[in-house]
This record gives structure tokens, sequence and C-alpha cells, in this order.
């Protein structure tokens, strides 16, 4: 086992090497796509091949727009997509509250799902046509939305639902959303590039001079090839994590730990876990200075450890919270790493229960 355990797969996950060697050959040739000449005919038909293979390794039957990553899908939805109100979940990564500004917040229950009534009542608040904002699941908790009951109530309102897929593509189906956003660098294709699928352009205002005039800047051809290729790796390592995170659920139950959101419907590589007695920024330093990347809460916050709005949402208080990391699987993950990091977690644990006492 190596000196390092990298348990932090949630924010990133290693370079696949086909993703690797198809991004080398973009490059050797590369050329604008946009340009009129052979060369950049060449690398359009390489881009236009590329999103084929995206849509049918997604079964997407729509639109599908490159972009810089999530981020950058999210913020032009929330910003250009022909709908009413928006309205965002509570626990909605930071990417989408950040471009939410003046939403319907829609509550979730206590597991981080949301429900059917509460779909109705932020829906009447917001009127007429809105656009609903929920992710597939969520990257401090692994918990998967009901795609149904969401699809249904967008629909039979004729609002419109923005998915933000990030920890979902590769792993799992897509929910029938209207437009789903997503990163590469989360299944292993390269940071810096991701997609959003839309199910009908109509229902997007265009602002650009690339892809199919929605978009600015010129297309990442290199990105673009390694995010087609670690696509199509699959998620045939997906037994594993799902083994894996059994094992550390049980291990920490045994050690006295409590799982976020345990009886919920979670994706198999992400967990919460709550250390009692222990805060979680000192969690951070113990785990990492034995030799353990985890974190607290999502990547793009747990720089802060600021509370968790996940957590808050669900109505899990202010001490439990701060006393929560997030462990995610990768398929890089072995069964001894896992193992080890249990065991550094009872002696941690241990460490706190005699502080405790």
């Amino acid at each position: 086992m190596p000196s390092r355990v990298y348990l932090d797969h949630a924010a990133t996950t290693p370079l696949r090497p086909v993703a690797r060697a198809a991004m080398l050959e973009a490059y050797d040739r590369w050329a604008n796509p946009s340009s009129p000449h052979g060369e950049g005919r060449i690398a359009r038909a390489a881009l236009e091949g590329a999103r084929r293979r995206i849509a049918d390794l997604t079964g997407w039957r729509g639109a599908i727009l490159f972009t810089s990553g999530a981020s950058e899908g999210i913020a032009m939805v929330m910003r250009d997509a022909k709908a009413g109100r928006r309205i965002v979940s509570a626990v909605e990564h930071d990417a989408v509250r950040r471009v939410g500004e003046g939403a319907v917040t829609l509550p979730v229950d206590a597991a981080g799902r949301v429900s059917a009534a509460g779909l109705a009542s932020a829906i009447e608040q917001a009127g007429a046509a809105p656009l609903v904002a929920v992710q597939a699941v969520n990257s401090e908790t692994g918990v998967i939305q009901p795609f149904a009951t969401i699809g249904d109530a967008v629909r039979s309102a004729r609002g419109l639902w923005v998915c933000d897929a990030t920890q979902a593509v590769g792993k799992m189906d897509l929910p029938d959303a209207d437009f789903i956003a997503f990163s590469a660098h989360k299944f292993g294709g390269p940071v810096g590039v991701g997609a959003l699928l839309v199910r009908d352009l109509a229902t997007l205002a265009a602002g650009g001079g690339q892809e199919q005039g929605y978009r600015g800047g010129t297309e990442n051809m290199p990105g673009i090839a390694g995010m087609a290729a670690a696509l199509e790796e699959g998620p045939d390592w997906m037994t594993d994590a799902a083994e894996q995170r059994a094992a550390c659920d049980a291990a920490i139950e045994a050690a006295g730990g409590l799982i976020v959101a345990r009886d919920a419907p979670r994706l198999p590589t992400i967990a919460s876990y709550r250390m009692p007695g222990m805060a979680s920024a000192a969690q951070l330093i113990r785990f990492d200075m034995a030799g353990f990347a985890v974190s607290a809460g999502s990547a793009c916050s747990s720089g802060s450890l600021k509370p968790s709005h996940v957590l808050a949402a669900m109505g899990i208080d202010r001490q439990a919270a701060g006393e929560t990391i997030r462990v995610s699987f990768g398929r890089t993950t072995t069964r001894g790493e896992v193992d080890a990091f249990c065991d550094q977690w009872r002696r941690i644990a241990a460490e706190a229960g005699a502080r405790a006492a």
C-alpha cells in the first residue's frame, strides 16, 4: 500500500491513462475547430466525433454543449434559461447557490431529499413555468435525489429542470432533466472541461460565437477528447466501491461513529461520517498527518471549514455538522486502503473518547 491513501475522489479523481493518451494524440493534431482550412476541418471532425460518443455513452438525444466544467454550464442555464422564477434546492453545490440569488429555496427532509409536497409548495411560490435546480447526487453525503418525483412535478408546472450531475456521470443512469451539467475530472477525465446537455436548445438563450452560438471561446479539443475517452471506460469498478463503502460504514459504526443519511439511497462512492467529540478540522489534520486524504464537505468549501449548508438543511445541528468529514472512493481505491483508514479512524476516535472522559 502506498505511503499516502487518497480518499477524496468526489473532489477530483486521477486522470485515466486512456484520457491522457487521447489528449496527447489530440495535441499532436491540434488546430482551431472553427477554422475553415483543412487542419481546422480535421479538428472539427474529431470534436464532433467526441460529441457523438458522449451522446451515445450518456444516452442523450438532445444537444451537447462543451464547457469548461459544471460550474460554467450551471451558470449558463441559471442566467439564460427561458423560464420563470428560479427554484434552488437547499442542498445544492455552491456553484448553483452563487448564481441563484433571489431563487425560491426548496427544502429537503432529514435524509437530504426533496419531496413532492416540498416541490409543490416551492412551485406555488415561484409561479408559472419555473426553472428548478435539483442535483442528481449530493457531493457531501452521496444522497441520490428522487428523479421521478422531480420530473413529474416540474413537467406538471410546465417548468424546466436543471440538474448538476457532476457526481453521477460515469457512475449511474442520468435523470430525465432538461439541462444536465457535469465536469470531466470527476470520472477520470481532465480538469477544465465538461459539458452541458440540453434537451431543447429553444429553451436556452444563445450567447456566444462557438458551440452552436451558445458559448464563446475556442473549444478545448484535447480536453474534450480526454473526457470522451474517460467516459468510455465505464463504471465497472462501482461494485468494488459499494463493497468498500459498506465495509467502511460497518467499521465506523462499530467504533462509535455515525453515518449521515445512513438509510437514504446513496451513491456508493461518497459517505459522510461523524466522530462525536472531535472537530472536523482536528480530524483532517490527524488523518493528513497519518497519510490519509479526506475532506470536510465539498472541496470548494472545505478550505474555509465553514459550516455545511447541506448538513444544516438536513436538520443536523452545528456541533454535529462540525464533527463530520467526507470520505469518497474511486476506481483506484483498494480494500486495503479502506481497512487502513478504518484502523486510523478507530485510533483517532479512541483519542476523542479519552479526551471526553
